[in-house]
């Protein structure tokens, strides 16, 4: 192991030589001791390091192509012999594969037509939004003055966060054309389902499911890849009357009632995004197999501001209020569901309604702390190649909020510190680059086909630790970490750290857990 150390750090210094001229003297004289061949063949064959020795030194030799998407969508991963697949029995429930919203996977990808996805600015901007409405709404304060004052919908452009899946609307008994019916994925179900295709954020943070709807002026709604719904065309469909205990239990997302005494609805996102319309019913189909009749969503005649980009139809609200997916398939699925984010945008995941049938030993299980709003746990450290943070563990008393939609991780300025300061110390040989954003730890790969990376596991209460994939630690080259700003304030865990993690929420059950490489 020792050797194998050795040369993995003559590799990297050799890289971070050619990089550095002044040092190249020095590193040549560092490497002479071993035959400059056997060291040529052992530095550009990283497998073999990372295989021997880097794994178990908390090391991960990453090749820098692999940080990067491509312009095919490769579906889901293979793993071994076996590929995650909606067939493989893994599970019970309903299976959906999820997609990023940018990229080649998603329903609304065009070739060489890419000026839809947001920059790094917009991203890091949409994101700065997202974490301040979540910490609002952990605090309770979040009131109608308070969105009213969110920032103008001209100011944040793109809908930057998250994964999208696709469910059927409807019954398909009405005069609903042709070509909008269409199935979750004919190749993986076997068969169309009823209704029209809808694809739909996910929402951990959301209380209200919504899709845009016809009649929907072009001047109200903004342009989406699937079929418009009408609910017109689907003989399930019934809108809820004002009286109704439905209608009345809406509470901050009431709307009033229209002449025709029809219930309505309005959700103001934290970017002043807006979506308003009426409260309905219908026949919801998520696969062959899983129906949810007489789902409770927002119908949508009227929605602004940044979803235009994502040309999705609306929001899949997995919250825990009552018009959540969760609570209204309680009985169902028993208020389990899990998701898995690819490590790329031209990979795919999954959505999962329903209780897996794997072994819970595969799963790092830790509590949902007793909330109302969101799912928070507590994470209690962070480990760096190995090695814990030197951090309080008063610091993470506040818990962090798993969010489906949050880019990057916030934590204690703290606990940040310190996890910047153990990368930066195990990043010494690379090139820095100037902050981006919130993102002050940024390097430059120019020229450097495999990096060596350490590994950083979060560890909450009662695991012994998630280790994140390559892929959960860089965004863009950067350190995928930020402060929080306050030590007080609740950290939140953001998607990009749990990418190829299926991470389970059991709400009856009170827990979450992870299972490492499921997508």
């Amino acid at each position: 192991m020792v050797v194998y150390l050795y040369i993995a750090g003559v590799c990297s210094t050799m890289k971070a030589s050619v990089q550095r001229s002044s040092t190249t003297h020095k590193s040549l004289a560092m490497v002479s001791a071993v035959p400059l061949l056997l060291l040529l063949l052992l530095c550009s064959s990283t497998s073999l390091v990372a295989h021997a020795g880097a794994d178990e030194l908390n090391y991960i030799v990453v090749e820098t192509s692999s940080l990067k998407p491509h312009a095919v969508c490769k579906g889901l991963r293979v793993f071994g012999m076996h590929a995650v697949h909606p067939s493989s029995a893994n599970h019970t429930g309903s299976w959906m594969p999820l997609s990023s919203l940018h990229g080649p996977c998603s329903p609304s990808w065009e070739e060489g037509v890419d000026d839809s996805a947001p920059s790094m600015v917009d991203t890091l901007r949409w994101d700065q939004h997202r974490a301040h409405y979540i910490q609002r709404k952990l605090s309770g304060n979040v009131s109608q003055e308070d969105l009213e004052l969110a920032p103008s919908v001209s100011t944040v452009t793109n809908e930057a966060g998250g994964g999208a899946v696709s469910a059927s609307v409807g019954d398909g008994s009405g005069a609903m054309a042709k070509d909008s019916q269409l199935s979750i994925d004919p190749a993986a179900t076997g068969g169309r389902l009823p209704g029209v295709k809808q694809t739909m954020l996910l929402d951990t943070a959301s209380d209200v499911a919504w899709v845009q709807c016809a009649p929907c002026p072009a001047s109200q709604c903004y342009p989406q890849t699937d079929v418009l719904y009408d609910p017109s065309k689907s003989g399930s469909s019934a809108p809820f009357p004002c009286s109704s205990p439905t209608c009345r239990q809406l509470g901050p997302y009431a709307n009033g009632c229209t002449s025709n005494s029809q219930c309505q609805y309005r959700v103001q996102y934290p970017d002043g995004s807006t979506t308003s319309g009426t409260f309905i019913s219908d026949l919801l189909t998520l696969s062959p197999n899983g129906q949810v009749p007489k789902f409770q969503f927002g119908c949508s005649h009227a929605a602004r501001g940044s979803f235009s980009s994502s040309k999705t139809a609306g929001i899949m609200a997995l919250g825990r209020g009552a018009q959540s997916l969760t609570s209204q398939t309680m009985t169902q699925y028993g208020q389990v569901f899990s998701y898995c984010f690819p490590p790329t945008t031209s990979h795919q995941g999954f959505f999962i309604l329903g209780l897996p049938t794997r072994s819970a030993s595969r799963y790092a299980v830790t509590p949902i702390l007793k909330t109302a709003m969101l799912y928070q746990v507590r994470l209690q450290a962070i480990t760096v190649a190995g090695q814990r943070l030197n951090v309080p563990p008063t610091v993470f008393a506040a818990g962090a909020v798993l969010d489906s939609r949050t880019v990057i991780t916030r934590l204690p300025p703290t606990a940040y510190q310190a996890l910047r300061s153990a990368f930066r110390d195990k990043m010494r040989m690379y090139r820095a680059a100037a902050p981006n954003g919130q993102l002050d730890t940024c390097y430059d790969f120019t020229g450097v086909r495999h990096i060596t990376l350490p590994t950083i596991s979060l560890v909450f209460d009662r695991t012994a630790g998630v280790e994140l994939d390559q892929s959960g630690i860089l965004y863009n080259n950067c350190l995928a970490f930020t402060s929080n700003g306050d030590d007080r304030a609740t950290g939140i865990i953001g998607y990009v750290q749990l990418q190829t993690i299926e991470v389970l929420y059991n709400v009856a059950g009170g827990s979450v857990g992870f299972r490492r490489g499921a997508c």
